[in-house]
């Protein structure tokens, strides 16, 4: 590359150089980023860390990572059938944080061979999409998302696409509630939307189910399951395990149930059962989100859209696994820890999600109290099912806590019984080392040194119009390894 222009800076297109969506995707580059300096990703052997706030030359906010098969293309998982495990500590996220870990249907090389315009592919981050059909993308089916690009102060803006898939949400949480959602759709794989396709301004009117079918344990009534010293004790690391379900027990059933449990101290901990009324379980199942939409007087999108049988289908075709950490300029997210919707009875069933204040989760003031925030997440492994865990075999055993709710002076008592259970001894290899790096046309940075380099690049820094043919520098850095690397495409530099 001779010389650079930013074809956007800020929150703004270069008009000047991106006259049409064509002509930008064309003329500009996705250039590349430091993950540690700017970004705050670190790595350590299988462990992988998301740092909140990140202050540098800007501050950036949060991030977004793909595990990646190659430095070509995603990881596709197909979990029918299978367990999927990771460590995680959440200790250090407060309210109006989500660390989240989820499978996205986007296809495995980025949109690469589809797209004539798509010139960079899987490693530089290309393809994103997921239930939210979002619209913050820069760069979607191979054309710039510049047409009615609306900048704002607070995040990057939004242009007239959306890219829309379907997406099983394995992990969405912080240290006070944590919840795992289907979100299926009405479409194949990686989706270009516009208008009312993509979900706005009618919630509903998109072709995916922005709700999904969740189970928090907090909303399902068990107020002293998962949080700082309870049954699942959030102060420490444990471990995640979702289970895919399917009727005939292989990866070609329909998916019939979506299990989930936890390890912590060596001991296998179940997932904690409804105590909603007219909702039972402890699993995800059609029944039960049928009875959870009833009982919680919920818009039944999740059945429009498909329902489980349809979630099933997409992870039967294959999924990529994503991992971000941020927060929410839309609902503050106290979808997942507080109230909501805000106003209403946190008596009614499925208003109270957690023991968050209602007038928290605010991003100017989570991003200036709670610069120093961060997950890890560690030790992932995919297996068949009962694999990929261990733990002690245990009788029943009871766990009784007492949770204050920060938007009352009144604390409920709550006791609740869990059963513990071992799994299979057989444990499957993990995942890992973790690779990052930095610069797509110049020396690779590993962060871990003791693991091989790949190269990877960065989607959301500055785009820039290249002088020098578009897309012909070649990174110096061989594709030494056959180890999966984390390729980071999110951030919001403020």
């Amino acid at each position: 590359m001779k010389s650079s222009t930013n074809c956007y800076t800020g929150n703004e297109w270069d008009t000047t150089i991106c006259t049409s969506p064509t002509v930008c995707a064309a003329d500009c580059a996705l250039d590349g980023a430091d993950y540690s300096g700017t970004y705050g990703v670190t790595t350590s052997g299988d462990s992988l860390k998301l740092d909140f706030v990140t202050t540098s030359s800007n501050v950036n906010v949060g991030s977004r990572l793909y595990l990646m098969a190659s430095n070509t293309e995603y990881e596709i998982f197909k979990p029918l059938n299978q367990e999927f495990t990771f460590d995680v500590d959440v200790s250090k996220l407060p309210c109006g944080l989500n660390g989240a870990l989820y499978f996205s249907e986007m296809s495995a090389d980025g949109g690469l061979a589809a797209y004539s315009g798509n010139k960079a592919g899987a490693q530089y981050g290309t393809g994103y999409c997921d239930s939210q059909c979002p619209r913050d993308l820069k760069f979607i089916n191979g054309v710039a998302n510049i047409v009615d690009w609306n900048a704002t102060s607070t995040n990057s803006g939004t242009g007239s696409l959306g890219s829309c898939c379907n997406e099983m949400d394995i992990w969405e949480a912080n240290s006070i509630s944590a919840a795992y959602t289907p979100h299926p759709c009405t479409v194949t794989g990686q989706t270009e939307c516009t208008g009312a396709a993509c979900g706005s301004p009618s919630r509903y009117s998109g072709v995916c189910d922005p709700d999904g079918c969740d189970f928090n344990s907090y909303r399902m009534g068990n107020t002293g399951f998962y949080g700082p010293g309870l049954t699942v004790d959030t102060t420490k690391p444990f471990t995640v395990v979702t289970q895919f379900i399917t009727s005939d027990n292989t990866s070609t059933g329909t998916l019939s149930a979506i299990r989930r449990l936890y390890v912590q101290n060596g001991v296998v901990i179940q997932n904690s059962e409804s105590t909603v009324s007219g909702v039972s379980g402890n699993s995800i199942t059609q029944a039960f989100c049928d009875a959870q939409k009833t009982a919680f007087g919920d818009t039944n999108d999740f059945d429009t859209k498909g329902g489980l049988a349809a979630m099933g289908e997409a992870l039967g075709r294959g999924v990529v696994l994503v991992l971000s950490l941020w927060d929410d300029y839309d609902a503050y997210m106290l979808w997942l820890d507080s109230d909501y919707p805000v106003g209403g009875n946190p008596a009614t069933p499925g208003i109270a999600r957690g023991t968050c204040a209602t007038t928290s989760g605010i991003p100017a003031t989570v991003e200036s109290e709670d610069a120093s925030a961060y997950v890890t997440y560690s030790n992932i492994k995919f297996g068949p099912i009962g694999s990929t865990y261990s733990g002690t075999s245990s009788a029943s055993t009871t766990a009784t806590s007492t949770t204050a709710k920060t938007t009352s002076s009144t604390a409920k008592t709550t006791t609740t019984s869990t059963t513990t259970s071992s799994a299979a001894a057989a444990t499957q290899t993990k995942y890992g080392q973790w690779q990052v790096s930095n610069l797509p046309f110049s020396k690779s940075t590993l962060i871990d040194l003791s693991a091989p380099a790949l190269a990877a690049v960065t989607l959301d820094p500055p785009c820039v119009q290249q002088v020098a043919p578009a897309h012909t520098q070649a990174s110096t850095t061989a594709n030494v390894s056959k180890k999966p690397l984390w390729l980071i495409t999110f951030g919001k530099n403020v």
